[in-house]
């Protein structure tokens, strides 16, 4: 039962290489169990450039991308999101995050909490998505 219990509250880092969230001491996503948390994911590429300037449309597929490739380095993905949390700096984007949602989530979606916030962690970002995601098969 103990090894069960251990297996089930093991943590285990996420990442990819490079690894663009290492030097801020932010694990990209922790997997425990068949849960994977993911960190908030911006537009930025491998290096932790911030890309799409001040195009909200690409700096939201990249935030996805990102999402996306996390997930998948869990051995999950987006369609096994059960929870996101998506902020952003303006709310008059609704309607397209709600576009983004129904383009790269799948029936039944994810529970879903959106927020405007004041600022990101670079003054730059317009949106950051987090999430919740299950995963099958051993960590």
């Amino acid at each position: 039962m103990l090894a069960l219990m251990e297996t089930m509250t093991a943590r285990h880092q996420i990442t990819t290489h490079p690894d663009w969230y290492e030097p801020f001491a932010i694990s990209l996503g922790i997997r425990v169990g068949n849960l994977v948390f993911v960190s908030g994911q911006a537009a930025v590429d491998e290096r932790g450039d911030t890309v799409g300037g001040a195009d909200f449309d690409a700096q939201a597929r990249q935030a996805f991308a990102n999402l996306a490739t996390v997930l998948s380095n869990a051995g999950s993905g987006l369609e096994h999101v059960v929870k996101v949390t998506i902020f952003v700096t303006d709310m008059a984007v609704i309607d397209h995050v709600i576009e983004l949602r129904r383009e790269f989530f799948t029936p039944p979606y994810p529970a879903d909490t959106i927020a405007q916030v004041a600022s990101l962690a670079r003054p730059e970002w317009q949106i950051e998505i987090e999430a919740v995601a299950v995963v099958s098969g051993p960590a």
